[in-house]
């Protein structure tokens, strides 16, 4: 990828054991970065870590983003063990497989506390030390599904979007300290998002969608991200032509958009 090197700047990413979270910390790695890779499974971080360029210059941190005290305590061993933190890619997530009327409220709710409270909790615990620093930058993995909603995907569309609303007045309010915020929305990108998706019952869907089969390839989704990443760019939509026409209509006519949804298969 021709772009600028990263050199031992330390980038912390969260939902690091895989897909999107490992594509993104093996093109960081490449690109001369300290990466710290979170997780809940100290085994799949480490397995991530053996794939990684100068594997010495990382760390693994366990941890779950649900939890507060982990998430504090992590921050402290970063910073001990690396002195700052010049990128955090909050990145983990989970996502939804279920109609509205067949999705419990605790099911609603896990979902918005991993994919919104979690990360809100995760960047205000690291924000004093990026404006102590008064630099960083910080990066919000949302999705299409937060630009536009559809079947099967309510309360995941809801909870991506919050983040990106949330983003944007982050980026408004710090900013003027030197500290740069972007949100990428993802489309359909080949990992096991969908294996992992709740029903409505809150237990794994167990198969993969075709779509997600069919979608980007995660290292490459990795490359382009970085690559607007070091363009300074804030709003990032890396799909195929489908999702993509999908965001420009949701602007341009959200009523055509919407009547073509309604008739999709999307699941």
């Amino acid at each position: 990828m021709k772009t600028q090197n990263l050199q031992d700047q330390v980038v912390w990413i969260t939902g690091a054991s895989s897909g999107i979270g490992q594509a993104l910390a093996i093109t960081f790695a490449e690109l001369g970065a300290q990466v710290v890779l979170s997780a809940r499974r100290d085994s799949e971080l480490q397995r991530v870590k053996a794939l990684l360029a100068n594997q010495e210059k990382h760390i693994c941190i366990a941890l779950d983003i649900t939890n507060a005290a982990q998430v504090e305590h992590a921050l402290q061993q970063v910073l001990a063990e690396k002195g700052r933190i010049d990128w955090l890619i909050n990145n983990a997530g989970l996502s939804q497989r279920a109609l509205i009327q067949e999705t419990s409220m605790e099911t609603e709710r896990k979902i918005m506390e991993v994919d919104y409270f979690a990360q809100v909790a995760m960047t205000k615990t690291v924000l004093p030390t990026l404006l102590k620093q008064k630099s960083g930058r910080v990066v919000f993995m949302s999705s299409v599904a937060g630009l536009i909603g559809t079947q099967y995907r309510a309360t995941y569309s809801a909870a991506k979007a919050a983040i990106h609303m949330w983003a944007n007045s982050l980026r408004a309010e710090v900013s003027a300290q030197g500290i740069g915020v972007a949100v990428v929305f993802p489309g359909f990108v080949k990992t096991n998002v969908s294996l992992n998706a709740l029903t409505g019952n809150g237990e794994a869907q167990g198969f993969q969608d075709q779509a997600i089969e069919q979608g980007l390839d995660a290292d490459e989704f990795a490359q382009q991200t970085v690559k607007a990443l070091l363009q300074n760019q804030e709003y990032i939509v890396i799909g195929g032509r489908k999702e993509k026409l999908g965001v420009m209509l949701s602007r341009l006519s959200p009523s055509i958009l919407y009547k073509q949804i309604r008739k999709a298969e999307v699941k």
